[in-house]
């Protein structure tokens, strides 16, 4: 037989560190499994011992939520293994079902059940067999699970819709809900499945069960801690109970516990084992028998009383203290000196209570007085509970000589009873589990197993009051789904103002002008770019300043009659010329435009002042204007024609002294009117290049006939100004007639 290696002293440290801080006791596990699973958080965090990753634990506590999840492999899924729910489905639950009383629970118990899929798998199953009605009546599942985090996953049934692919599309359309990408399991269903911390190596296993799944966790577990598993479950299922194992646990389908019911797919019904007595008769049968009555002692009695577990005081019919035992020493504080000592001299004959009374009616009727539910504080915080028996003891003539008090604490009994009270008031509509629940308390009592079924009643409280809260979570839920709408409409809103307010900042930003917004006060609320380089201000300095206020280069004085002339409804909107100085101290020249601020009612919010830099404008226009009169007291001949009808549009002064024609009739004449001796065609076709964009000007002499019917030499310049609105065709003409008398002269 080979020896098992030695155990890593600083792994069973890390072990027994875990089970100490967090309960959860890794010790029945396969050591190599487990080693693999802690290493693989060990490279997660970064550390390379097992002495760092405990230190690591004690500085960062959330850490262990982490190596739960690690460990415990909570890989599961709805149906998974397909063809063994079929069988189940098939033959196990009809079996279950026609072998069940009518009024009798159905009760199934999931072993590792991880995020719920499992449970909620085989209520599935129940339900299509018996009917909702029935199922909700007559099932309760016990879904357990060490991952607390995933039963919390689990009591919420909420999935994906990859978790529930495997789900058939009928049961998946009446036992799930779906809301938004999510489906819930179905709430009534759910109120049967109850959901639980709990180990199945150290804990007390839950009994008379009828349908007991535990699938691929044994595995996990060393060949010993298999041996404590395997009698818990036998111990849990009913006689006629089923067995529903992993298709991985192979060699644990041996057990002589069990026997097949389909090895394949790993189901198995119970074997029931007889407890026989062990040969040789009962306990002590070897010894020979007691042929004479056993003597006592008062040292043995005392002992037997101390020993009792039960605080127990006698006073005397003198009212002095006659006896007190270990117990009562402990609980009510009285000492070896205090006997002999009056009653009524103690602390405990008033405290929880007046005892004096009670004793004096024992010693007077003869009989038991019983004081139920006694408040006894120890401490300020420290309070118990206790049931006082004050009983007479007798002499043979009947004649009490002495009232024996009996102290039983009852602190746990009456915090069941306050809390049994709670559920009731608060759980009206669940009168039936909770009797159920009582009578299950009862039994167990009776039974001496008072640990599994105060876990079970714990439990089924847990689920209603779960149950409440799931519905508090579903309105809340609907609640948030309306309040998300409403804040997605308000986020759409608020993108699309912010996206107005920045485009329309853009374009303020991006105008080659001034926009200033004042409020009903003349406060400025807007200051745009140009006015910030214009006047020298930045919008954070002025925004919130009284307009009227500004010290810039503009005189604002000027404007206050047209801004309360706005303000005031007169005017619709000013349009003012007013000249300043900007930062730069360069005289500037603004059109400035003022109108009303107006709201959807078309009621006045304040003002728009509108900054346009007409400087160089104006400087065009004066030099323009400049140009103009120069050309017109020129003394050349300066002609605009239109391009097409070579029309007189415009003339010069020089023109029409030098024809003799005034501007109106030159209006109505053409170029070739005063050419002597040149058709209309014969310029077209010489203008031609000039129209085409061929040439840049043309040159040519000619003859020019005034209007007293007189002839003169001229030179004539013409050019095409095509991008001008309207295109215009410019004759420069020039008499050239002492140019060629100078010519003939030589």
């Amino acid at each position: 037989m080979t020896e098992k290696p030695l155990p890593d002293i600083e792994f069973e440290a890390l072990l027994h560190y875990i089970q100490e801080s967090r309960g959860l006791d890794f010790r029945g596990y396969k050591r190599a499994s487990l080693r693999r699973r802690i290493t693989l958080r060990m490279e997660a965090v970064g550390v390379e011992t097992f002495v760092a990753y405990q230190e690591h634990l004690e500085a960062a506590p959330g850490e262990f939520e982490n190596l739960l999840n690690t460990v415990l492999i909570n890989v599961t899924s709805f149906f998974r293994d397909g063809e063994a729910w079929d069988v189940l489905k098939n033959e196990v639950v009809p079996r279950l079902v026609a072998n069940s009383e009518p009024d009798k629970p159905i009760r199934v118990w999931s072993v590792g059940c991880a995020s719920g899929e499992e449970p909620y798998s085989i209520a599935m199953l129940l339900a299509e067999a018996l009917g909702t009605a029935d199922f909700c009546n007559r099932v309760k599942i016990y879904a357990t699970d060490l991952d607390e985090e995933a039963l919390k996953v689990a009591r919420l049934a909420t999935y994906l819709p990859r978790d529930v692919e495997a789900v058939p599309a009928k049961m998946l359309e009446r036992y799930f809900e779906r809301t938004n990408n999510h489906y819930v399991f179905e709430r009534e269903l759910r109120k049967c499945v109850i959901f639980g911390r709990h180990n199945v190596v150290r804990d007390a296993p839950i009994s008379r069960i009828d349908l007991l799944v535990c699938r691929n966790l044994l595995i996990y577990l060393e060949v010993e801690t298999q041996g404590i598993v395997l009698p818990r479950l036998h111990y849990a299922l009913n006689p006629d109970g089923y067995l529903f194992l992993g298709k991985a646990e192979t060699q644990l389908a041996r057990s002589p516990l069990f026997k097949v019911v389909e090895m394949k797919q790993r189901i198995f019904t119970k074997v029931s084992q007889e407890w026989r007595r062990p040969i040789g008769g009962g306990f002590g049968g070897s010894r020979p028998p007691r042929t004479e009555a056993p003597q006592s002692s008062p040292a043995m009695l005392e002992a037997v009383l101390n020993e009792c577990g039960q605080a127990l005081l006698a006073v005397d019919e003198a009212g002095s203290v006659i006896f007190v035992n270990n117990p009562a020493r402990h609980l009510l504080g009285v000492g070896e000196d205090d006997i002999g000592r009056p009653f009524q001299d103690l602390p405990i004959s008033y405290r929880p209570m007046e005892l004096r009374g009670p004793m004096e009616e024992v010693f007077r009727s003869h009989r038991s007085v019983r004081l139920e539910d006694q408040e006894y504080r120890l401490t300020q915080n420290d309070v118990m509970r206790l049931t006082i028996d004050a009983r007479p003891l007798s002499r043979a003539d009947g004649s009490v000589y002495a009232v024996l008090l009996c102290f039983l604490d009852t602190t746990r009994m009456h915090s069941l009873q306050m809390e049994l009270e709670a559920a009731q008031e608060t759980l009206e509509n669940a009168v039936e589990e909770l009797q159920s629940a009582n009578e299950e308390l009862e039994t167990t009592n009776e039974e001496l197993q008072s640990t599994n079924e105060e876990l079970e009643t714990t439990n089924e409280e847990l689920q209603s009051t779960n149950e409440e809260l799931e519905t508090l979570n579903e309105e809340a839920r609907s609640s948030n789904e309306e309040m998300e709408s409403v804040n997605e409409e308000l986020r759409v809103q608020a993108e699309q103002a912010s996206n107005y307010r920045i485009y329309l900042e853009s374009v303020l930003r991006s105008m080659n002008g001034g926009i200033i917004v004042l409020d009903r006060k003349l406060a400025i609320q807007s200051w745009n770019r140009w006015s910030e380089n214009a006047w020298g201000l930045r919008a954070e300095e002025v925004v919130g300043t009284s307009f009227e206020e500004l010290d810039i280069g503009l005189p604002i004085h000027l404007l206050r009659d047209a801004m309360n002339a706005v303000r005031a409804g007169r005017e619709e909107k000013v349009e003012r010329i007013v000249e300043g100085i900007d930062r730069r101290g360069r005289r500037i020249l603004c059109n400035i435009v003022i109108s009303g601020l107006l709201d959807e009612d078309r009621g006045s919010q304040g003002l728009v002042l509108l900054f346009q830099d007409v400087t160089d404008e104006h400087r065009r226009d004066e030099y323009g204007r400049y140009l103009g009169r120069i050309m017109g007291h020129a003394l050349n001949e300066i002609y605009f024609l239109d391009p097409t009808t070579l029309t007189f549009m415009l003339t010069n002064e020089g023109a029409q002294k030098k024809l003799g024609y005034s501007e109106q009739q030159l209006a109505v004449m053409t170029l070739t009117d005063v050419l002597a001796g040149i058709r209309a065609g014969d310029i077209k076709a010489l203008l031609a290049p000039l129209m085409n964009g061929d040439k840049s000007e043309i040159v040519f002499e000619t003859l020019v006939r005034d209007a007293a019917n007189r002839e003169y030499p001229v030179e004539i310049c013409m050019q095409y100004f095509a991008d001008e609105h309207p295109p215009i065709l410019v004759a420069i003409v020039h008499d050239i007639s002492e140019r060629q008398q100078l010519i003939a002269g030589r």
